[in-house]
């Protein structure tokens, strides 16, 4: 039998431009119908996974978690982190109030960024967009999904543990998971926090600067400047801009007349936000996103 959970949200948060931030809500384990605004996603819980659908609801958020034992408080946790609920934005605001192409984001309540319940997981599903199109990504992903996560009480798979990852050779994750050349990245990393030799999770409270933390998190095979930037922004540090083939059509596209241009000047028109930039260049690529009608 299921139940239903309430969770108060902060003054200034928007269910919609937090979920709708970017691609993640259109990856397994999550789910988006953007129709009635339905964010589904399959948590672990102590016995089997459970499904559960969250839906803007006042001035919180409710909670439908399909049947099945869960630790209320766990699941609970896991939704403030998903959704950033517990992030501060008021510096970020009172610097893009100053930018007159970014003076929407405040009163929108944008800037949360969608982000899975572990650091893991949001560590693989980046690996799954380095150097490939969204459409393979989202083929990845859902075969790590399908393939390797424990099916949930109310339908679907959790994501799959760093155990089951690392329970499956390099030749599955090129054949059934068609990750091509990350099927080794995705082997060593598994074997890693399965092993407990690495542990992804500690970085959400590290007290690091950023710049080692970024030097960490390169030294893993696969991640490069721009899943490392990536990264970090889904640990609340956006010092990095992130640039991939995407971010920098659309700068040129809204900045240098479609013309190409050196990451140098895309980095100096951010200069001004600061350790704030990578979030504020990905405000700015995304606005179009948020068109009147996805808010009616």
């Amino acid at each position: 039998m299921g139940r239903e959970l309430f969770l108060e949200t902060p003054p200034g948060f928007s269910f919609r431009h937090t979920v709708y931030s970017h691609g993640w809500s259109e990856l397994l384990p999550f789910r988006l119908d953007a129709e009635t605004w339905r964010l589904t996603y399959v948590f672990r819980a102590k016995s089997k996974p459970v499904s559960a659908v969250v839906t803007s609801s006042g001035n919180g958020l409710k909670i439908d978690v399909a049947g099945g034992r869960f630790d209320e408080e766990r699941l609970i946790r896991d939704v403030r982190h998903i959704l950033r609920l517990d992030e501060p934005l008021e510096e970020f605001y009172e610097l893009t109030n100053l930018d007159e192409r970014l003076r929407w984001v405040a009163p929108s309540n944008a800037g949360r960024l969608l982000r899975s319940p572990t650091v893991f997981e949001d560590m693989v599903k980046t690996l799954c967009t380095t150097n490939c199109s969204w459409s393979l990504t989202r083929i990845m992903t859902t075969n790590l999904v399908e393939k390797l996560g424990t099916r949930a009480v109310g339908g679907g798979s959790a994501f799959p543990t760093a155990e089951a990852l690392a329970s499956v050779d390099e030749k599955f994750y090129r054949e059934e998971i068609k990750a091509g050349y990350r099927s080794p990245y995705f082997v060593e990393l598994s074997e890693a926090v399965a092993s407990g030799r690495l542990d992804p999770e500690a970085w959400l409270t590290t007290d690091i600067p950023t710049p080692e933390l970024k030097k960490e998190i390169k030294s893993l095979k696969g991640f490069g400047d721009y899943a490392a930037d990536n990264l970090l922004k889904l640990l609340g540090r956006y010092d990095g801009l992130a640039l991939d083939s995407w971010l920098r059509s659309q700068f040129y596209k809204k900045h240098n007349r479609e013309r190409t241009c050196a990451d140098k000047k895309i980095e100096r028109h951010y200069k001004k936000f600061g350790s704030w930039r990578g979030l504020a260049i990905w405000c700015d690529m995304t606005e179009r996103w948020f068109d009147e009608k996805l808010f009616d």
